[in-house]
């Protein structure tokens, strides 16, 4: 937990810390985890389990402590005011239908990606991925292209917080590696992670931009290592086309 503001509220901010304990990897947690990824004494942890409990954000099988779907309602509020989801989920759609693929939107929260809208056709990765998923972005082709993104200011106080860990063998996983992917990508207009999030997987992201050219968001395609399939060439174009195609429903006002 970050160091409590002034006129922060403790209680409120412990919560929210509980609720980010959860995540695509541990998705179910017992109470001594739930304390050590948060911080906080078992005491406080059970408290705020089981006050999520009453609220119905959360269940417990008297051993091990999970979120539940209503957890969602906290984030619908902010998806609803973006309104970016709504003008992507058409396109999103359309470049599914033309490659084949899973294909989703993103934007950049603090160190992670996080999945704001998604078209699936299949599950090629462990984990299911759905609207609320978050990935480090250092490990992703969407998270590297919001990374690109950034100013020198931003992206600075970003690696100062990264964990750059490789996730599988021969993974990116230094600073300077970092750094020189993403002026490759800042330098090409889209970014390529070849199994390095996870075995088996492939992914192509470009950029979504606002009227000032500013990088909003991310749309990416992913794909079975293990297809005959060409990346970038054979979703390059389509991909392209996709995030213009947002790009321009945002700059005529098509945002609810």
């Amino acid at each position: 937990m970050t160091a409590p503001q002034p006129d922060s509220i403790q209680s409120l901010a412990r919560g929210l810390a509980v609720i980010r304990a959860f995540d695509a990897e541990h998705p179910r947690l017992a109470l001594a985890e739930v304390a050590r990824r948060t911080g906080l004494s078992r005491a406080t942890a059970r408290r705020v389990l089981h006050t999520l409990i009453a609220e119905e954000y959360a269940v417990t099988d008297g051993r091990e402590f999970a979120l539940t779907p209503r957890i969602l309602e906290l984030g619908f509020a902010y998806l609803s005011a973006l309104g970016l989801p709504a003008v992507a989920q058409p396109h999103l759609e359309r470049l599914s239908a033309e490659t084949g693929e899973s294909t989703s939107l993103a934007v950049l929260d603090g160190g992670d990606v996080v999945y704001v809208a998604r078209v699936a056709t299949r599950r090629i990765m462990s984990v299911g991925i759905t609207v609320g998923t978050r990935f480090p972005a250092y490990a992703t082709s969407l998270g590297r292209v919001l990374l690109a993104g950034l100013d020198e200011a931003a992206l600075a106080a970003y690696v100062a917080d990264a964990d750059l860990v490789a996730r599988t063998p021969g993974a990116l996983a230094t600073e300077a590696d970092l750094r020189a992917e993403l002026v490759r990508v800042r330098e090409q207009g889209w970014a390529l992670v070849d199994q390095e999030l996870e075995r088996g997987l492939r992914s192509l992201a470009a950029p979504v931009l606002d009227g000032s050219g500013a990088v909003v968001a991310a749309v990416n395609v992913s794909t079975s290592a293990y297809d005959d399939r060409t990346l970038p060439g054979d979703v390059l174009a389509p991909l392209l086309a996709c995030t213009a195609a947002v790009r321009g429903d945002l700059a005529a006002g098509r945002v609810r």
